[in-house]
């Protein structure tokens, strides 16, 4: 049906309407901008429970026009249009008096218009379509954010660009093996080559989520792009994407199997995501920047809990996907709070914001213990799914996931200690309230999806695994008590390492310091944080190395045949010029001699 259109052309239209419009006419972009996004959010919300189709001819050879909403698409928009209006109600505040406002919600509003195509895309090469939009307004969006910011959109567009290709082959050869390109007909069993099909296009959306090794430019953007963009897209958006393209891969467009190589290598992904993202998260001083690593690590979760193949692992990854978008947008929210009205995010210069802006406190103190997994906040229930999966999976990925929880709770306790306590260092005031609301409103959702998490696990989460549910229902409180205990344990341990660093360093800033400087860690955190282990760092540095070998070659080349054949050929001409003296008798014997050598070598 035609409605189909109106989430992605009235977005679309209004974004670039923005753009026509003259900078004299005051308040015009900040009132499309809300009213587009208002308008997306009740079309998205009127159309979720509804089971629609559109289809129209586009270019031949099976690339259609086609848009498929069901109970997952319609889902994943309506998310997304809420997380768009809170973040355009936001930045009317925040953006205020910023001169790329008008740019921010261009992008922005074209932004949401190819999220909703890509959700509801029924053809591989529309999918596509959408996909690489994202690619051009994500490098516009931190583009805009500063002098230091083409570096880092650069490396962003590059990263994301590379393992775009990955899922444009992965497309043409799942196409290939499917015979069609509609996603709707596809159901490959893994063989081989459908294995590779499946690896590719994984890699592209693993890429999206934002998780290891295809993470780098995100802790980069937190520092050069403007705030809610690291709110929205790297926060909130491309998580729902990248993770419902995943869980779409894995449980539809291809058969995977809880014993597969695949699910296997699916969650190793995410276990190593937990791990080294938050690890990295533990020693940062900048608010901004701490967050963004628990952005990276918050995916492995996800990652884990769908590669683990069996339906409490399934259900878990979405419900902390939706959980994780929540949580950290508001906290996000948050450091812009304190970026605006302190002037700063590095934590060195922050302290006793508690007082002096407690509204934005009380969201950082849900939000915390929500990506936490604190009890009953709504990352304690997405997580125990998680937990009880990979224990089943293996002991190896649960304790990953245990420890990433220690450490995610060690830093944001460091974090909030060195931002919110202590003694004052700067002058600072509340927020205005039109930063506050998306806050609340993000924060009270995070207990409400903790205490009745039996609402979106059976109303959102569970229908979309369908009969692969197997009549289980997955909601109220964690099945295993054990695993509670041992989650409660990890919890106070992380609050005793916290008490002691504080205790040996007399500040919440160092109060993970003897785990950054441990023997051993010290050495391994110098070399990440110089960027020894970054792929595009390396893989400049590798190009580099070509480059100049490539160079010397070419000097080379240049030097054998512009210096050495030509001078050779110079001292070979004058000891001809030698020999050919005009006398007869010189001449006769060469002639006599070369007679002779032609007859030896004939005979």
């Amino acid at each position: 049906m035609n409605i189909l259109l109106l989430p992605i052309m009235l977005p679309l239209i209004a974004g670039l309407v923005i753009l026509l419009i003259p900078k004299k006419v005051r308040y015009a972009n900040e009132t499309i901008v809300l009213l587009a996004t208002a308008a997306n959010l009740v079309i998205t919300y009127w159309l979720f429970g509804k089971t629609l189709s559109f289809h129209a001819p586009w270019a031949g050879f099976g690339l259609e026009f086609s848009l498929r909403l069901y109970h997952f698409s319609a889902f994943i928009i309506a998310a997304a249009a809420t997380f768009g209006f809170l973040i355009a109600w936001y930045s009317l505040s925040f953006l205020k008096d910023k001169g790329y406002a008008k740019l921010f919600y261009c992008y922005l509003l074209i932004t949401i218009a190819f999220v909703n195509g890509a959700v509801l895309a029924d053809n591989l090469a529309l999918l596509l379509f959408f996909w690489e939009g994202l690619l051009l307004t994500l490098f516009g969006m931190i583009l805009i954010g500063g002098k230091n910011s083409f570096k880092t959109a650069i490396k962003a567009f590059t990263i994301n660009g590379v393992t775009d290709l990955c899922l444009m082959v992965g497309i043409a050869l799942t196409a290939y093996l499917a015979g069609t390109l509609t996603i709707s007909r596809i159901h490959l069993s893994l063989v081989p080559l459908a294995a590779a099909a499946f690896t590719l296009l994984m890699i592209g959306a693993v890429s999206k989520a934002g998780s290891m090794p295809f993470h780098t430019w995100i802790p980069d953007a937190a520092l050069d792009a403007p705030l809610p963009f690291m709110a929205f897209l790297p926060g909130a958006i491309e998580k729902l994407v990248g993770i419902y393209f995943l869980a779409r891969i894995s449980l539809d467009l291809f058969k995977l199997t809880p014993g597969s190589w695949l699910s296997y290598l699916l969650m190793t992904i995410g276990a190593i995501t937990i791990i080294c993202a938050v690890m990295m998260a533990l020693i940062q001083k900048n608010y901004k920047k701490l967050l963004s690593y628990h952005a990276i690590s918050q995916v492995g979760y996800m990652i884990l809990g769908i590669g683990t193949m069996v339906p409490v692992g399934i259900v878990g990854g979405l419900f902390h996907m939706i959980n994780n978008a929540m949580y950290k947008s508001c906290l996000f929210l948050t450091g812009g709070a304190v970026e605006k009205e302190a002037g700063t995010t590095d934590l060195e210069q922050l302290g006793g914001l508690g007082w002096k802006m407690p509204v934005t406190f009380f969201c950082f103190v849900i939000a915390a213990v929500s990506i936490s997994g604190v009890p009953p906040f709504n990352g304690f229930f997405s997580k125990e799914l998680i937990y009880d999966a990979a224990l089943e999976r293996g002991l190896i990925f649960y304790l990953a996931a245990v420890i990433g929880s220690f450490f995610t709770a060690a830093s944001f306790l460091k974090l909030g200690h060195a931002a919110y306590l202590g003694k004052g260092k700067q002058t600072a005031k509340e927020a205005p309230w039109p930063m506050l609301l998306p806050m609340l409103i993000i924060a009270l959702a995070c207990v409400v999806f903790g205490v009745f998490n039996a609402l979106p696990i059976n109303q959102l989460i569970q229908p979309i695994l369908g009969h692969n549910v197997k009549g289980l229902s997955f909601a109220g409180w964690p099945a295993s008590s054990a695993l509670v205990i041992v989650t409660l344990l990890v919890l106070a341990g992380a609050l005793l390492n916290h008490w002691f660093g504080v205790k040996k360093y007399g500040q919440g800033i160092k109060a993970v310091d003897h785990i950054h400087y441990a023997p051993g860690l010290a050495q391994v955190y110098d070399k990440a944080e110089k960027k020894y282990f970054d792929p595009y760092d390396l893989g400049l540095k590798t190009v580099g190395w070509v480059s100049r070998l490539a160079f010397w070659c070419d000097r080379g080349l240049d030097w054998v045949y512009d210096g050495l054949v030509v001078n050779v050929t110079y001292a070979f001409t004058n000891i001809l010029k030698l020999a050919h003296n005009g006398n007869f008798v010189n001449y006769l014997v060469w002639s006599l001699v070369g007679t002779a050598l032609v007859v030896i070598m004939l005979w």
